[in-house]
């Protein structure tokens, strides 16, 4: 049968919407992460510019619910570019594709870059995820240390080095403290443009989301800070969500100060090590990234990546631009490409007028033709 899409508010949503989504959220393991749950779309759709939420029908029953938000034309998940990880929360054995999602939400341009969930458009991509046994960090750590012994005695070796000549290392988790989420923005805001990736938190929505994230009092969802200082010194803040028995790595800085002594990977060690005793058992660190992640998991989930365009003038330009790619760097231009769309993706998610759309794009327009440039030469 044909699915078919109710796009609604998320006030339009009743106590039977509530009462269903938690308990298809809480029986599916695949729907465990801190971003399908029901208190992250509310609050999200408070502070997200044109959230909406599709309640899907199949045959008249209500079958799965996905919330997400307009952005012009076209449809990102809720709170995108930063949610990791989306897609319909629904029964287990009746899930719908993304693939009949999109059909049935009729837009222009559709985008997800972690879809879970049935799919066979786009690209498949690994999560990262560390995951303790009844053996708790000790065995976790063992492990990973027989398999990847050279980087982890680095990582020993770095903390010596560090507490040596800065002082006792010191790590405090589950903070909650508004300053400090201001400052890890900033340190946040510093590195992406210091890297040349669009500056996320240059608007006040996505700010004031993790701000009532941090502020939310509730049993078995949450978010927090973590720090790690040695001596007096702060060295790195991570901003972090967590829900049941997962905690999901979110936002990480650090500062220049202990930069050699990789504090990031200490403080994300620390806290795995602290955060057990809370009933956390699934670290999660999200898909793709930094190459440190490898290190750590000893579970890999897949998710989805895709950008669909509706047939038209996008397509077409979409299209002609990919020919001229392929000619000029036959050799880069599927990477390239691949770069183009998530930086564009990142503005266009984040960016709710069109100054700061065309802003954006100016700037990571530069980037992409002195990239261009730098491989032609």
């Amino acid at each position: 049968m044909t699915l078919d899409a109710e796009i609604l508010d998320w006030g339009q949503l009743t106590a039977e919407d509530r009462t269903q989504w938690c308990a298809w959220q809480k029986q599916s393991p695949a729907l465990g992460n801190p971003f399908f749950r029901w208190e992250f779309a509310e609050i999200a759709a408070r502070h997200v510019p044109h959230a909406k939420v599709a309640r899907l029908h199949r045959g008249g029953q209500v079958i799965g619910y996905y919330p997400f938000q307009y952005r012009g034309s076209a449809i990102y998940p809720l709170a995108a570019p930063m949610n990791d990880y989306h897609g319909v929360v629904a029964a287990a054995d009746d899930t719908p594709s993304l693939e009949e999602v999109v059909f049935a939400l009729t837009p222009k341009r559709f985008n997800a870059n972690s879809w879970v969930g049935p799919a066979r458009t786009g690209e498949a991509l690994e999560t990262y995820q560390a995951v303790l046994d009844d053996g708790g960090y000790d065995d976790w750590y063992a492990a990973r240390r027989q398999a990847q012994p050279k980087y982890f005695k680095d990582k020993e070796r770095a903390r010596r080095s560090m507490e040596s000549q800065m002082g006792a290392m010191v790590v405090e988790t589950g903070l909650k403290s508004a300053a400090l989420l201001d400052r890890l923005l900033a340190l946040k805001s510093s590195q992406y443009r210091r890297t040349g990736r669009h500056d996320i938190f240059g608007v006040g929505w996505t700010r004031n989301l993790l701000h009532a994230l941090l502020g939310y009092e509730g049993e078995g969802f949450g978010a927090s800070l973590a720090t790690l200082s040695a001596g007096d010194q702060l060295l790195a803040i991570e901003y972090s969500l967590h829900a049941g028995d997962r905690y999901h790595f979110w936002f990480p800085a650090y500062l220049e100060a202990g930069a050699k002594y990789s504090p990031g990977i200490l403080l994300s060690m620390e806290t795995m090590r602290a955060e057990q005793a809370r009933g956390y058992r699934v670290f999660d660190y999200g898909f793709g990234g930094e190459t440190y992640k490898k290190y750590f998991v000893n579970r890999a989930e897949s998710v989805r990546e895709v950008a669909l365009l509706r047939a038209g003038k996008i397509s077409a330009l979409s299209h002609v631009g990919n020919r001229i790619l392929d000619r000029m760097l036959p050799q880069r231009a599927e990477s390239l490409r691949a770069s183009v769309r998530r930086r564009w993706a990142a503005i266009e998610a984040t960016e709710v007028t069109r100054t700061g759309r065309i802003k954006g794009a100016v700037l990571a327009g530069r980037r992409a033709l002195a990239q261009i440039s730098g491989k032609v030469s």
